[in-house]
């Protein structure tokens, strides 16, 4: 046991939480490392860190690196965010999720701690997971940003083993720029002096950001493509690595042609480390778990809507970057079968850039409010806009089974592909209807 039995399960301790700060993000790091120090600086007590950030890939890259890491043996803590269905998801301690009674503790005691001083949600509940982290023994932390990096309250890890950049692109302009090399600096924000960045390859602007930031602190930079690359072959991942060395491996499980640079970059990571030999890494891919990225929803009450022989899948992708990602998918393998879209977005997102490239490829959309969330766009305005992008016939629902029962009920019988996508928080309550996570 982490501390004392806690006095309410950790919901009641979330919400309260969530009331320290008027704003849901304030990006500084001045309080949490005030609370920090009040707590002992645990941050300062972790085994060996591996620091994430990027637009897109982060949580498959580190669902990856997890699995690969765990085929060698290591005890592995991991932080990652948004969760989809519980709180819990976010803290992986040793290989398992966090308890509700072990995070009800800690979540008590950086509350109390914090003796209601400001603080924004992720900030307390980062401060929350540097102390499990800090206290049950694992041999490596994966620790993934929540927003940009220079600010995120997650970087404030001296000198961690490496430092990872999946695909940086636009998304969350109101809070790191609105241009991609703005949004690319705050993400170097995460290099340290002399810790290798290992990063994605990246556009043009991006990467001469990235490499001006890194110089201007002597962090060297191992850039996929110039310094190690991943290719498909034969069903295979042909993996050239950091050494020169080939390795001919199982290709990634999870979907998308995109998931091969992610498990690229996930490789080069582990092999920077030494702490997994490659004859384990054959046996860490088939392991890749990472829900709601092209995730096939199989059995389930939502499936159940949809005549028997049509595939239900979920994807949380949610900017034009993940949009362009899953219509090069759908080009490449679902030509089997008419497509339909399930759509629901929150309006900090850019609709029509995340739409565009579905809608050259989707038959049918209908749009969904995201349950929850008073920033979602209304299933009218996303209905509007597909119809824009050339989609005739997009219908506003009420919600994910009203739409899956208006899609089943207006065609005949022939098989058919049904994609939601447009929010992880709409993913997450997708997988909650539907019994998973």
């Amino acid at each position: 046991m982490l501390v004392s039995p806690p006095a309410v399960g950790p919901d009641r301790v979330l919400e309260r939480l969530m009331a320290l700060h008027p704003k849901a993000i304030d990006l500084s790091l001045d309080r949490m490392w005030s609370l920090l120090e009040r707590l002992g600086n645990p941050q300062n007590a972790l085994p060996p860190v591996v620091h994430v950030a990027g637009t897109n890939g982060k949580g498959s890259t580190l669902a990856t690196m997890r699995a690969l890491l765990e085929a060698g043996g290591l005890r592995v803590h991991a932080y990652t965010s948004p969760h989809l269905v519980r709180f819990n998801e976010r803290i992986v301690l040793s290989g398992l999720r966090i308890t509700d009674r072990a995070l009800s503790a800690l979540l008590e005691e950086v509350e109390a701690c914090n003796a209601g001083q400001p603080i924004t949600f992720f900030e307390v509940t980062t401060a929350a997971a540097f102390l499990a982290f800090s206290r049950v023994p694992a041999d490596i932390v994966l620790l993934e940003t929540g927003l940009g990096g220079r600010l995120d309250a997650t970087n404030v890890v001296e000198k961690p083993s490496a430092t990872v950049l999946t695909s940086i692109s636009l998304d969350h302009q109101a809070y790191l720029g609105d241009t991609v090399a703005a949004i690319a600096a705050e993400k170097a924000g995460i290099m340290r002096a002399g810790v290798p960045c290992i990063s994605m390859k990246q556009k043009a602007d991006v990467l001469s950001v990235l490499e001006s930031s890194a110089s201007a602190i002597g962090a060297p930079i191992l850039l996929q493509d110039r310094d190690f690359s991943g290719v498909l072959h034969d069903q295979s991942l042909v993996y050239t690595g950091l050494d020169g060395s080939v390795h001919t491996l199982p290709a990634p499980v999870l979907p998308g042609g995109y998931q091969v640079h992610n498990t690229t970059l996930a490789l080069a990571v582990i092999e920077h480390l030494s702490m997994v030999p490659s004859d384990a890494w054959g046996r860490g891919l088939p392991r890749v778990v990472w829900p709601a990225r092209l995730q096939n929803l199989g059995q389930g009450p939502l499936s159940g809507l949809l005549p028997k022989g049509w595939d239900l899948w979920l994807d949380g992708g949610h900017n034009p970057d993940a949009g362009l990602n899953l219509g090069d998918h759908i080009c490449a393998q679902w030509q089997d079968r008419p497509l339909d879209l399930v759509v629901g977005m929150i309006d900090t997102k850019d609709e029509d850039g995340f739409l565009a490239p579905l809608a050259r490829v989707a038959s049918r959309i209908r749009t969904v409010p995201v349950q929850g969330s008073l920033a979602g766009h209304s299933p009218e305005y996303l209905a509007q806009v597909a119809r824009g992008l050339g989609v005739e016939d997009a219908v506003a629902c009420a919600d994910v089974p009203s739409a899956l029962a208006d899609l089943a009920a207006t065609v005949g019988d022939s098989p058919r592909r049904v994609l939601i996508c447009g929010s992880l928080y709409l993913a997450g309550d997708v997988l909650a209807r539907n019994g998973g996570c």
